[in-house]
């Protein structure tokens, strides 16, 4: 293959030109910082693992330690800087704490964070193989579930009894002529992969690798953003540069082969140092506002609820109208309010818009939740008879709240609706629920529950809407003639099109098993969680 002469990275086109149809049958190599993702730091993604495991102590040791991985990084090497990242985030963690947090939580993040051009190369190959100086265990559940990759090669952490050690293996950070080792190793001397996507003069190594296969099989397309990118690209039969630009608009999530409907962490926004320390900064602050908040719901008459939360910074707004009380005098039973599910504390904010306090059921809810919840919480034994009978006398005693998904969703979606509630009364009154949340997120699948109301309450301005809908006609009930499961998808229906959702199939123990690898089972655990009562 004949090197071009002309050494000026200015003559390659850029990538919005490259030619991404008839790739089908190419194997492109690509990295990670900087040419996957837009964002060039991997420092979020270590502050995630670091307070979803753990807590707010060893997020305030990476963000000390971070200046100096800043510094071996510019003056040194980028290996040494990143080991002093991966120490300060793994060492001491248990292995299968970060696999849990890097297929819950770290998805998500990553996902919004896709360089369009990149991707659309990326994704237009039909084998794919990711190569980063990134630890592997961090990548490899985005990279092969989510966008469809064949292979990963990143850098090994050390362990010890199922604990990381905070050092890497052989070949240690995956960054210059490691790559190029992990890439020969990979793919052998009998077949080069055509593509290779790159952005860093780390990556020349394994893109120089290409040309060691042969010639005759030479990558095809290079991408690159920086001048330090030509050498690699001069190798290629067809070389793209990846421009730098301030604003560029990450991948939208609907293109990406499989949505993400269920993500897990307790952070709203992914953490760079400034957010991160304004994180550590908040938090005591905004425990103890919390616990004002959840003490004026619990201590206060419902009535005084709604303006309580005003006062202190946490907005509800209501739209629709509800129906009025049932009068027990002339025997009417109480109405059932069917409820969208975002967090635990949805059948609070229902009583609070209505200004009584609703009795609700649940699936599976914390003892301390329980003991701090300003209405009557019954559970539900998961016996249909037995759940169905307790359901009924409720009714017979005024309104019911129940949210038939069975967990919350943060994502607009809404997950499958049980029909049980549907056989049991006619008088059903669709509400749909929505939330804001800044910081931190009031849901987890894999922490202790008994904390959710204090992260919601914990965001500096949390706020709620409420949106009563029309009472099920009831040409439209089991008592018409319509079948449960047609009662409970018409319901799901119609809440979704009020909210912009899209309904899903997806049920509770869907969410756990890919989220917390159980069936949603809560268990209370406050003397084991104690010690991480401010991380996940």
């Amino acid at each position: 293959m004949a090197e071009p002469t002309d050494h000026s990275p200015c003559k390659f086109p850029t990538v919005d030109q490259c030619e991404s149809s008839g790739r089908e049958n190419h194997t492109v190599v690509a990295d990670m910082d900087g040419t996957l993702l837009i964002g060039r730091s991997s420092f979020p993604y270590f502050a995630l693992v670091a307070f979803e495991v753990g807590g707010i102590l060893r997020l305030l040791f990476l963000l000390l330690a971070s200046p100096v991985a800043g510094l071996l990084y510019y003056f040194i090497s980028e290996s040494a800087g990143i080991r002093v990242l991966i120490f300060a985030t793994f060492s001491g963690m248990k292995v299968s704490d970060i696999e849990s947090v890097a297929r819950a939580v770290l998805p998500k993040f990553y996902s919004g964070d896709l360089h369009p051009e990149t991707w659309r190369v990326f994704s237009s190959c039909g084998k794919k193989c990711v190569l980063t100086a990134n630890p592997r265990i961090m990548v490899e559940a985005l990279l092969k579930d989510y966008l469809g990759a064949d292979m990963v090669l990143g850098t090994e952490i050390g362990t010890y009894k199922g604990r990381a050690t905070g050092f890497v293996t052989g070949p240690g950070i995956l960054v210059g002529k490691n790559k190029a080792v992990a890439l020969h190793k990979a793919f052998g001397d009998s077949s080069a992969p055509e593509i290779g996507l790159g952005d860093r003069k780390t990556d020349f190594p394994f893109m120089k690798l290409c040309k060691a296969f042969g010639d005759s099989s030479a990558p095809e397309i290079g991408l690159g953003d920086r001048k330090t990118d030509f050498p690699f690209m001069k190798l290629c039969k067809e070389s793209f540069i990846v421009p730098a630009k301030a604003q560029v608009e990450p991948v939208s999530q609907d293109k990406l082969p499989k949505p993400i409907v269920f993500h897990d962490g307790r952070l709203v926004h992914k953490p760079s140092p400034p957010t991160a320390l304004l994180t550590i900064l908040w938090i005591p602050v905004g425990f103890l506002l919390a616990c004002l908040r959840i003490a004026a719901g619990a201590l206060l008459p419902m009535p005084l609820v709604y303006y309580a939360f005003w006062a202190l910074g946490v907005r509800v707004t209501i739209k629709g109208t509800p129906p009025p009380p049932p009068k027990q005098s002339t025997g009417q039973t109480g109405v059932l309010f069917v409820c969208s599910h975002r967090t635990l504390l949805d059948p609070i904010f229902l009583s609070t818009a209505l200004g009584r306090p609703i009795p609700a059921v649940t699936y599976s809810l914390s003892r301390l939740s329980e003991i701090i919840s300003p209405i009557k919480t019954v559970r539900l034994n998961r016996d249909r008879v037995k759940d169905a009978d307790m359901i009924k006398k409720l009714l017979e005693q005024g309104d019911l709240v129940i949210c038939p998904e069975g967990t919350t969703c943060r994502e607009p979606f809404l997950l499958r609706f049980s029909a049980l509630f549907a056989e049991l009364t006619d008088q059903l009154v669709p509400v749909a629920m929505n939330n804001r949340m800044s910081m931190f997120h009031g849901t987890t699948a894999r922490g202790w529950k008994g904390m959710d109301p204090f992260y919601f309450f914990m965001n500096p301005s949390p706020a709620y809407e409420v949106t009563f809908l029309n009472k099920l006609p009831e040409n439209l009930t089991c008592s018409a003639g319509k079948s449960s499961h047609d009662v409970a998808n018409y319901i799901q229906r119609i809440i979704a099109s009020t909210l912009s959702y899209e309904r899903t199939n997806f049920t509770r123990k869907d969410k756990y098993r890919a989220l917390a690898g159980n069936d949603g089972i809560v268990v209370d655990m406050p003397k084991l969680q104690a010690n991480k009562v401010m991380g996940c």
